[in-house]
Parts: structure tokens; C-alpha cells; sequence
């Protein structure tokens, strides 16, 4: 894969079944998906200024090419930058911290304050210190799905020797495995 492509066809539901009929409300879909536990992740890009997010769609896609995909809201003050980026960053989150997570997560904070170690990569990607694992990856694709882009990047670089346990987002909060 050498292209970036920004896919033309979204993943509507009614490309798939020309009656699909209504949809399920939101915030029922939302209440089903705080039940299950997911991995948590930083993403973050290089821009004017770095940008970062708190992810809990990171999915593994390919081992050969190494795939992965994470889904980013339109909505999302990252999202500008991500949408132009060739090179994201993304970061495996470990029991001890939760504090980064929340900070990532949050509206408005000052995510690459003095406060976040965080120190320029390969291709100038922000990698975050002390997280279980990293890897810097070439966006792929960016595909279209509801209100978010589903991005398929490709690993160029990483480390997995980092330190802690997973982090698991659960129930609205974060956890340790056992807690």
C-alpha cells in the first residue's frame, strides 16, 4: 500500500440492504458498547501544533503488511490534523495511567503541556514516554462511517518494551486488569 485513499463509498447501512429500516438509538447502541472493555490507546500527529486523542477502537487489522485501524470523530479538535497527516503515532496506555488517558480525553486540556513526557519520533510524530507500547504508522486510508473516519495506517516504527499492565476503559472509567 503506497497510496493514501480517502475512500469514496461511506459505510452506510443502506449500501448493504436497500430497506434497512430504522436504526437503533444512539444512546442505546452507546450503553451497549460501555459494557464492553476495550484496550486504551493515544493517538497523536504532528501539526503546527501536535494533536492527540484518547482511542478505544484500535483493532489490529493485518500482521503482513502490519495494519491497524482506530476510528476518530469528525467532531474531534484532532481531526483536522489527522485528516492531513501522513504519519500518526499510537501509543498502548498501561495501568499506570490512567491521568495521561483522562488528559488525552478531555475537551480542551492542555495535552502536550509540561505535565505529558512526550518527546518528537521518527517522521516527527509525537511518541508519548513511559507507555507500554508505541508504534509510529503511515496513514492508508481514511474512510468514511457515520460521523467518524475509520484511518488504516501501516507501522513504519515502534517499541513494545514499555512498562505496566493494560489499561481497559469500562462502564465510563478506566481499569486495571483484577481491579
Amino acid at each position: 500500500m503506497t497510496a493514501i485513499s480517502d475512500h469514496p463509498a461511506s459505510l452506510d447501512s443502506s449500501a448493504f440492504d436497500p430497506d434497512p429500516g430504522p436504526a437503533l438509538d444512539p444512546a442505546v447502541f452507546r450503553s451497549v458498547f460501555r459494557r464492553h472493555a476495550a484496550g486504551v490507546a493515544v493517538i497523536t500527529a504532528a501539526g503546527p501544533d501536535p494533536v492527540g486523542f484518547t482511542a478505544t477502537s484500535l483493532t489490529s487489522v493485518s500482521a503482513e503488511p502490519p495494519l491497524l485501524s482506530f476510528g476518530i470523530s469528525l467532531g474531534s479538535s484532532s481531526w483536522p490534523t489527522v485528516s492531513r497527516t501522513p504519519y500518526v503515532g499510537v501509543h498502548i496506555l498501561g495501568d499506570h495511567q490512567e491521568v495521561l488517558a483522562g488528559t488525552f480525553a478531555r475537551s480542551g486540556a492542555d495535552r502536550f503541556g509540561p505535565a505529558t513526557d512526550w518527546a518528537p519520533g521518527p517522521h516527527g510524530v509525537p511518541v508519548l514516554g513511559e507507555v507500554s507500547a508505541w508504534l509510529v504508522c503511515r496513514v492508508v486510508a481514511r474512510i468514511p462511517a457515520g460521523d467518524h473516519r475509520i484511518v488504516v495506517a501501516q507501522a513504519v516504527a515502534g517499541d513494545p518494551q514499555g512498562p505496566g499492565g493494560p489499561l481497559l476503559y469500562h462502564r465510563g472509567g478506566f481499569n486495571a486488569l483484577g481491579r
